[in-house]
């Protein structure tokens, strides 16, 4: 099944939908995150589903007539980075060094990004303040509907209830400059991650499993109707369930939290080519731009960059004296 949050008439719904657009709101439901959490995993959010389409009464509006939202608010999202040709090609870019990392290798490396800047699929998406090297990330993202703790990859699976695109906004000049501290990406990927435009369960996207345990999903990023990249989901180096066994360890995966894949290869992302070609080209996201991703089986994301806020004057870090009482 694939469910939808969206707003019409000023009201907020969760809905099925079908093939032809068509929205069949689950009783009572405003918030699919709540829903996930009221329920034990897949078998459950299946049921509200069926009972959503088994109603006499007339299904809702189309997909066409409604605002999408993004299909849920996270609780947490952890942002993988598992497609080995994205990193070699963003270390050249952000950090002028050639080659993966040894230590990539050893384990699926994420980070925390804001679950309070969630656009929904056709969002516009403002600059964030002070930057000027915008950048899209083609992901996808698997969905945790149920609580589990030091899960091995085989139960993982039953924890994973369903995916969702996922577009990893990155300010590519804040990136670069924030991570030579060292604390990761920072306000870098702060402003805003584009999720939809539906949670596709998990039990669809079956068919697209290989031997190795991989969706085998078609990926396609496009600025202003130009293909920019194109790769497949199964060339992640590691699967979802590796993934959330990972994230599991020593601590709990909760109902709603988003595990990105991390962006996939072959211009997933701008910054990837400009490592590989040595320059900015294409050139970086401006107000203006429209960029659209699309993953086989899931849907399309559609969002147009618009001009955003300036930053408010901050002073730089004081230099101390260290004086000791």
């Amino acid at each position: 099944m694939r469910f939808a949050t969206y707003e019409h008439q000023h009201r907020t719904r969760v809905a099925v939908v079908e093939e032809d657009g068509t929205l069949h709101p689950v009783p009572g439901a405003t918030s699919l995150t709540e829903l996930i959490r009221a329920g034990n995993g897949l078998p459950d959010l299946l049921r509200a589903g069926a009972s959503a389409l088994s109603l006499a009464e007339p299904a809702g509006p189309r997909v066409s007539h409604v605002r999408l939202l993004p299909p849920l608010q996270p609780t947490s999202i952890r942002d993988f980075v598992t497609f080995e040709e994205h990193v070699e090609g963003v270390r050249r870019a952000v950090d002028g060094v050639s080659g993966v990392p040894e230590q990539w290798y050893a384990a699926p490396t994420f980070y925390f990004t804001n679950p309070h800047a969630v656009f929904g699929p056709h969002d516009d998406i403002p600059m964030p303040p002070g930057s000027a090297v915008l950048d899209y990330e083609l992901e996808i993202a698997a969905v945790i509907g149920s609580k589990g703790q030091d899960l091995t990859p085989e139960r993982a699976r039953d924890h994973i209830i369903g995916y969702t695109l996922f577009n990893d906004w990155s300010a590519r000049d804040l990136q670069s400059a924030e991570m030579k501290v060292g604390l990761g990406p920072c306000k870098g990927k702060d402003t805003a991650t584009t999720l939809g435009p539906y949670l596709v369960t998990a039990d669809e996207l079956e068919p697209y499993r290989d031997a190795e345990g991989f969706l085998r999903l078609a990926l396609t990023a496009e600025v202003n109707g130009q293909v920019i990249g194109k790769d497949l989901l199964s060339n992640m180096s590691w699967t979802f369930e590796e993934m959330t066994a990972y994230a599991s360890r020593g601590t709990a995966v909760h109902p709603g939290d988003v595990l990105g894949s991390g962006t996939c290869g072959n211009g997933g992302c701008l910054a990837e080519l400009w490592g590989v070609r040595g320059e900015q080209s294409p050139p970086p996201l401006r107000p203006g731009d429209t960029v659209t991703l699309t993953a086989e089986a899931i849907g399309t994301l559609t969002n147009r960059v618009v001009p955003g806020p300036a930053p408010l004057p901050l002073p730089t870090g004081r230099r101390r004296s260290r004086e000791r009482p």
